[in-house]
């Protein structure tokens, strides 16, 4: 698909992408859902129980979907979490443990007049950059596990087996009101972008994301190596992920 912005910086960018979903091994259900076309590329994943969990993450991506124009800003996706909010805690209040959802993506954006990719993040799901052979992970966990890393009392690799590796400290739901955090990149052909939930990251390192987003062409098989991979390491969780390719920019250099 392409995007088409004028203005002092006319871009003409080719996008491509896919989305992939799996209730993994030991789940009886999916509570994962996303979102993957202009301007929005989303992953969230509900908490609180089978029907509940699968509500909130539902309702998120649905509100999302609400936005209509070829690039957005973080108000706009401010305004469909806080409709996703209202909507999740109807059925929260029906739960005893309540429920929520987590929700992580990209946006098209447009700012200072050009195209850029608006990151944002709220719980433990999470946005990777694959782009000249260089992984990175674009958003910060909303964790315990994170926090303690953060303060230096724990080290990555121990936080893969810490018992509170599934306690998030910021989600969608529970009355509280949505705060992403947002970053912004450039737009740049060649880019291949990673949204996924954490039924991933539980069971692939980053190395192992690198390896599959480096050696599969197209983001539809992309998408495949990486769910049949986190299922073959164990697929503990539901799994989750939108693979986003920026494939031309015909705008890239214009004055």
């Amino acid at each position: 698909m392409s995007v088409t912005r004028e203005g002092a910086h006319p871009r003409r960018v080719t996008l491509s992408w896919a989305a992939l979903s799996d209730k993994g091994n030991k789940r009886a259900g999916n509570e994962d859902s996303s979102i993957s076309d202009v301007p929005v590329f989303a992953v969230a994943d509900g908490m609180g129980g089978h029907s509940a969990g699968d509500v909130a993450s539902a309702a998120v991506v649905e509100r999302l979907g609400e936005i209509a124009e070829a690039v957005t800003d973080a108000d706009s996706l401010e305004d469909a979490l806080a409709r996703a909010l209202t909507d999740i805690d109807k059925v929260g209040d029906e739960s005893v443990l309540g429920t929520g959802t987590t929700v992580t993506g990209v946006a098209l954006a447009e700012i200072d007049d050009d195209l850029a990719w608006l990151v944002f993040n709220i719980g433990d799901s999470r946005v990777y950059l694959y782009h000249d052979g260089e992984l990175q992970q674009l958003t910060i966990d909303h964790s315990v596990v994170q926090e303690l890393i953060d303060a230096g009392l724990l080290s990555r690799e121990q936080a893969e087996h810490h018992p509170d590796s599934n306690v998030i400290t910021r989600a969608v739901g529970f009355h509280e009101k949505p705060i992403p955090d947002y970053s912004t990149i450039p737009v740049v052909a060649g880019q291949r972008i990673l949204v996924c939930s954490d039924g991933l990251t539980k069971e692939l390192t980053d190395f192992g994301i690198r390896h599959y987003l480096s050696t599969t062409p197209g983001a539809e098989a992309a998408a495949r190596e990486l769910v049949t991979a986190a299922l073959a390491n164990g697929g503990r969780d539901n799994v989750t992920v939108v693979v986003l390719d920026v494939e031309t920019d015909d705008g890239a250099g214009r004055n």
